[in-house]
Formats: C-alpha cells, sequence, structure tokens
C-alpha cells in the first residue's frame, strides 16, 4: 500500500501519522510544506507579487509551494491514499491535481471551519474528517479527534514538579481568559509557568506571565510539561475540537484544567481528572490540585492513541468503536 500525506506540519506533530505507517510496512511519504521556503529572487520580484496578490488574485510563493507539492507527487507514482490537513492552504486547481494521483482522497481539517473555510473544495474529497463536533454535524464531515502521539508515561504520585499548571499559547483572544486565571493563582498560590508567543508583549497582563517572540517546539515542550502537574488548557471562541494538548495531557496520565466545555461528551472525561472552568469566573479548587489523577481504563486510553486514528482513518482495519 502506498500512502502519501501532504500538511503544514510546523510543529511536527503529523510526522508520527508516516512514522505510525511505515511501522506498519506500509510504503508511506511526507510532503511537509512547512519546509518549503521560497526566496524572492529580487526586491523587484517582491514587489511584483504584492501588486499580483491585491490586483489579480495571485501569490508567486504560493504558485512555487504549490509546484513542491506536485513534484513530489510525479516522484513517488500513483498513490493508493493521499491525506491533507489544512486543505484551505491549498488551490482548489492542485487538489484537483493532487486527486488524479490517488485512488482516494482525504482531507483531516483540525480547525473550526469558522477559522478556515472550506466550503470551495467540499466535493474534492471522498472523506472529510474534523475534529470539530459542530462541524461534523453541520456539515456532514466525520468527526474524529485528534490523537495520543506520546508513550505512555508512568504514573508517579511522589513526583515534585516544578509548576501546578502550565500552558503556553499564542497572542489572541484567550489573552484575557488566561489573565484572569493568572490573577487566581497568583492569589490562591497555585504555581504557574504560562508564556505567550507573539511579536509585542501585550500590556496589562499578570507580570508573572512569560513573554517570548521565538516559538517553543516539541523537545523543549515536553520538558515543561514534564514538569508541570497540571496542563491549562484554553480554546479560541467557536472551537470545540480538542487540542492535542488534551491527549498529551492522557498520555502523561495528569489533570488538565480547560475552557472546552465539548469534553465533557468523550467517554475518558471525569471531573476528578478534568477541570471545566467557567470563563466568566475561573475557579480552581484546592482539592482538584492536590488530588491524584485517576488512570483511565485501557480499552478507553487506547481509542485515542495514534495507532486506532490511523486504523480508522485509513481504515486499516474494522475499529468501531473509536469515537
Amino acid at each position: 500500500m502506498k500512502i502519501t500525506l501532504i500538511s503544514f506540519d510546523y510543529f511536527d506533530f503529523d510526522a508520527n501519522i508516516i512514522k505510525e505507517l511505515k511501522s506498519r510496512g506500509i510504503e508511506a511519504h511526507h510532503i511537509d510544506i512547512s519546509k518549503y521556503y521560497y526566496e524572492y529572487a529580487s526586491f523587484g520580484e517582491k514587489v511584483s507579487n504584492f501588486f499580483r496578490k491585491v490586483f489579480l488574485g495571485k501569490n508567486i510563493k504560493r504558485e512555487k509551494t504549490e509546484e513542491f507539492i506536485t513534484q513530489h507527487l510525479s516522484q513517488y507514482g500513483h498513490q493508493d491514499i493521499i491525506l491533507t490537513i489544512r486543505p484551505d492552504r491549498i488551490s482548489k486547481k492542485t487538489h484537483l491535481k493532487i486527486k488524479q494521483s490517488c485512488n482516494k482522497y482525504l482531507t483531516y481539517i483540525y480547525d473550526s471551519t469558522n477559522r478556515f473555510s472550506i466550503n470551495h473544495l467540499i466535493d474534492l474529497f471522498d472523506k472529510i474528517y474534523t475534529f470539530d463536533q459542530n462541524d461534523a454535524k453541520k456539515h456532514g464531515f466525520e468527526h474524529i479527534s485528534n490523537y495520543i502521539y506520546l508513550d505512555k508515561k508512568e504514573l508517579n504520585p511522589n513526583k515534585v514538579y516544578r509548576n501546578d499548571l502550565f500552558i503556553i499559547s499564542s497572542i489572541d483572544e484567550r489573552l484575557g481568559l488566561l489573565n484572569k486565571v493568572a490573577d487566581y493563582c497568583s492569589v490562591h498560590s497555585i504555581s504557574f509557568k504560562f508564556i505567550i508567543v507573539g511579536k509585542k508583549r501585550p500590556q496589562s497582563i499578570n507580570s508573572t506571565i512569560e513573554f517570548t517572540t521565538e516559538n517553543i517546539f516539541l523537545n523543549d515542550l515536553l520538558e515543561e510539561l514534564d514538569g508541570s502537574k497540571i496542563f491549562l488548557d484554553l480554546i479560541r471562541k467557536n472551537q470545540n475540537g480538542l487540542s492535542f494538548r488534551i491527549f498529551e495531557a492522557l498520555a502523561y496520565q495528569k489533570k488538565i484544567i480547560t475552557s472546552n466545555q465539548s469534553i465533557k461528551d468523550y467517554d475518558f472525561y471525569s471531573p476528578h481528572n478534568v477541570l471545566v472552568l467557567d470563563e466568566n469566573n475561573p475557579i480552581i479548587p484546592k482539592e482538584f490540585i492536590e488530588s491524584n489523577y485517576e488512570p483511565l481504563p485501557e480499552e478507553v486510553y487506547n481509542k485515542y492513541t495514534i495507532q486506532a486514528w490511523v486504523d480508522r482513518v485509513f481504515e486499516l482495519k474494522a475499529n468501531p468503536t473509536y469515537s
């Protein structure tokens, strides 16, 4: 079997799909467009491209990126399955070329279509998967969550942590709630490490929130997760799909505090392990911080692994219990 994944894998989450496929002896390729960078030949070309985007709706950087995709596909030959993630980054014209290179064309959307619309692309795919329950209901997409990509960690109830709570977040509409949580933790002696990433540190935020202009990549992130007792997960407006932070918590067997109300719909949810915040009045009970994590039944945990995800999406074997 030949499978190709096309994605913008800036944080290397998608690479785990390829790793899992290859572990099964499948010929798998990853066209990672985050690794492609087009450099303008001259300042004049840069200026020319600006006017092309404004007046013609064309972008040489996007055109060259799509050439990068099709050139790699021509090298790999005809595929049994091609999966794209973030299909909105690719023009319909190029999607049609990609579809000609495979027997089955799939896509997975790990963000809300309110943010990244694919209305003009829906008829292209043999199946559309989404992590967003609302999009699944509204458009008839097939719902599937993100996945556990880490090995399961051993429980260590006696471990001493550097922080009670940890989050890393971009600077966006979540900042107001993050500031409320930081203020609450500061008053109630809950230790935390909150990092925000952006171009400029915002004004009027809790002074202990750390600011950086540099993204934190996987190896450094895992070190921070390991040193924190509980993970904090704040979602954007109109999002209800579960972020990777939820599944990292499952792998680390650690509690999570989240603003995502939809987490209550999942069978791993337990109020002992998961605290759903009231965004207007974010209270974190002391007993939630102090009590230990309660392990999940194996059959529940295994439903959310990368192995189960790959089985389902590529239909490698029947897995009717996954939700």
